[in-house]
Parts: C-alpha cells; sequence; structure tokens
C-alpha cells in the first residue's frame, strides 16, 4: 500500500447518470461492500429515484450501504465520482460517432461537479470514453492523476476471456493488454503477452496450437467487434463494463497499486503526449500514481501512434 497521508478515507460513490451502464454498475457496486453511501444523478430525477429504490432492497443480502437519489449537491465529500451520463450508442454507430452530442453534455455536468469542491477520483465511463476523459480533464482543471477513463479495461477482460477459451485456461492465468482508443483503432499488445510467464506463442504451441497469426488476428476480430455483435442483440452493453467499473474502484478504495489500462492522458510515454488513451497504469486512492509505458514491437508501436493520432484528429474538431 502507498504510505500516503492524503489517502481519502471516506467510502461515498456518486454515480451520474442511470442508464442501463449506471444502473448496472452502481448495483454491481452495492455487492461489494467498498461504499457505505451512494449517491444517484440523473437528468430524469425519478429515474434516479426508482434505480435507488430498487437497488436498495439488495442491501440486506450484501453490506450496510445507504443508496438515494440525489443532486450535485451531495458529490463534494465522494470518494469516486462514476460519469455514465451520455447518448446512448445505436446500432451501426461507432464510439466516435456520439462526441459531439457528449462533449456537451460534459459542458454542463463538469462544472457542476468542480463548484461543490470535489477532491476525488473522477472516474469516466461515457463513450466515447477517451475524448471524454480528456474533456473532462480540460473542463475542470483537476490533476491528470484524478481524471481516469475506464478505457479498455473491458476491452482487455474480453481479450483475457477470448484467450481462455482459446487455449483451454483459466483467463485469469493470461496476462495480456489491449491498448489505445476504446474503439476502432485499439490494437492488442500481442509482443508483450504471458500466459503463467510463458510469451504467448509459446504457450500457443504447448496447448497444440501453431497457426499464430491468425489465431490472434481472429481473436483480436472477436475483442473488437464484440460490443457492436452485443448492441446488434440486445440494443446495449452493460454487465461487462459494469464488472469493468467495479473492477476500478476496488484498486482506488483498497489502495490497491493495481495496473489497469485506464484512460489516462499521455505525457511522453510511448512517445506520445497530448492526448488521452488507455494504458496499463499503477491504479491507487491518489487515482493513476505511474503510466507503464508497454514493450511493443514496431508494427504495434505504428498503430499506437496511429491511435493516439486518431484521437488527436478529433479533438481537433471539437475545441
Amino acid at each position: 500500500m502507498a504510505d500516503n497521508e492524503n489517502v481519502i478515507t471516506t467510502r461515498k460513490a456518486v454515480m451520474i447518470g442511470c442508464g442501463f451502464v449506471g444502473s448496472a454498475s452502481a448495483f454491481a457496486l452495492m455487492q461489494t461492500g467498498l461504499f457505505s453511501e451512494m449517491v444517484l444523478i440523473d437528468a430524469d430525477k425519478k429515474r434516479a429515484e426508482g434505480e435507488a429504490m430498487d437497488i436498495s432492497h439488495g442491501v440486506p443480502f450484501a453490506s450496510p450501504m445507504k443508496i438515494y437519489a440525489g443532486d450535485y449537491e451531495d458529490v463534494g465529500d465522494a470518494t469516486v465520482i462514476i460519469i455514465t451520463a451520455g447518448a446512448n450508442q445505436k446500432p451501426g454507430e461507432s464510439r466516435l460517432d456520439l462526441v459531439h452530442k457528449n462533449v456537451e453534455i460534459f459542458r454542463s455536468i463538469i462544472p457542476k461537479i468542480t463548484a461543490q469542491g470535489f477532491e476525488g477520483i473522477l472516474l469516466v465511463v461515457s463513450n466515447p470514453v477517451d475524448i471524454l476523459t480528456y474533456t473532462a480533464l480540460k473542463l475542470s482543471g483537476y490533476p491528470a492523476n484524478r481524471v481516469i477513463g475506464s478505457g479498455t479495461v473491458l476491452d482487455t477482460a474480453r481479450l483475457k476471456f477470448e484467450i481462455g477459451q482459446h487455449l483451454g485456461v483459466d483467463s485469469r492465468s493470461v496476462h495480456a493488454f489491449i491498448i489505445g482508443e476504446h474503439g476502432d483503432s485499439e490494437l492488442a499488445a500481442w509482443s508483450s503477452a504471458t500466459v503463467a510467464g510463458l510469451p504467448i506463442d509459446d504457450f500457443c504451441e504447448l496447448r497444440g496450437h501453431f497457426n499464430h497469426a491468425e489465431a490472434t488476428e481472429q481473436i483480436f476480430q472477436n475483442v473488437k467487434n464484440s460490443a457492436y455483435e452485443i448492441i446488434e442483440r440486445k440494443m446495449a452493453t452493460y454487465y461487462g463494463i459494469a464488472m469493468a467499473v467495479k473492477r476500478i474502484c476496488e484498486a482506488i478504495v483498497r489502495d490497491e497499486e493495481s495496473i489497469l489500462p485506464v484512460s489516462c492522458y499521455m505525457n511522453g510515454e510511448n512517445g506520445i503526449s497530448g492526448v488521452v488513451l488507455s494504458m496499463p497504469a499503477i491504479l491507487g486512492a491518489n487515482g493513476i500514481e505511474k503510466l507503464i509505458p508497454v514493450s511493443l514491437n514496431e508494427e504495434e508501436g505504428v498503430k499506437l501512434k496511429r491511435s493516439a493520432e486518431t484521437l488527436k484528429e478529433i479533438l481537433r474538431d471539437i475545441r
């Protein structure tokens, strides 16, 4: 654990946005015992009240927790504010198509948070998460370590799941990352991927798989397209991201110093600056402690910089 006297000790979470993702995330957090208080805020106050009532009825099966619908006056003393508010992604619509609508929503939300003297961690989940994390960082004026996006935490979980299925091993034994944009230009860092300490190709051969290029490409495409396929079938994705939100909050509240691929401001790591995208970062009570520059081969390095440039082009449009 970090020896830091500035660690926040209160256990209050605020969920801004009570749609599918926000309500599923609140439900997941209710079961963790991480927080003693959770405030739900939504433009539709009755929706927030209904979700708070429904989730509260599960408290007798979990840990004591006060859950209620509130307003921005309730956010000042929170440990973590989680923003899931925004327009929904429609079938056939990329995450980046959402950018202009959701940036305007953030222009309304962020000043209401800063006005309350909030000093905790701001966790952005709304899509496109990298652009909106950058937006929240610039609008809030908070230090970069305190403004985090959920990034490719879910994409990385999907990658581990797919590799585990392919190799017939527990996905928790897989160590691999999806990095870059949470979206179409993301990439799998195959050159640094391992299973039980063995390079991924070596472990594949132990399990009788030798066509590495074809297999890794198929796995990556499954990961990249999974959100679109889920949206096509059920109109929205929310359980996976809810578990990702839970995992990020665990790392923060418990000061775990866990390494997770969250959306963070790049300041020269892997030759990239001035943009928010996902890289593995040490995450604890004060947010991002340090970014980890992943070891990449030449092709992966080019793809990562291309992903960063994709995001920079969008930022130039919205400025």
